[in-house]
């Protein structure tokens, strides 16, 4: 495991310090951390997903299947 330091203005650092400990959800400032960047990831992948179904439009590849079949398969 690595270790990254980073500085946040006053703002963020607040905002860091109410969403963290006892009274909230994440335990530590890390925690918070990287559920945000896990979240981020997981949107990223929708956007690659939406992105690659314009371009298969574009291309003219479409599919007979409905969204809910579509959906069902992954």
């Amino acid at each position: 495991m690595h270790h990254l330091n980073l500085s946040l203005t006053d703002t963020l650092r607040r905002y860091v310090e109410r969403r963290t400990g006892d009274d909230d959800v994440y335990a530590s400032p890390g925690d918070f951390i990287c559920d945000l960047i896990r979240k981020d990831m997981e949107d990223e992948a929708v956007f690659r997903r939406i992105m690659r179904g314009v371009a298969d439009f574009k291309q003219g590849r479409l599919s007979n299947k409905s969204i809910l079949d579509i959906a069902e398969e992954d």
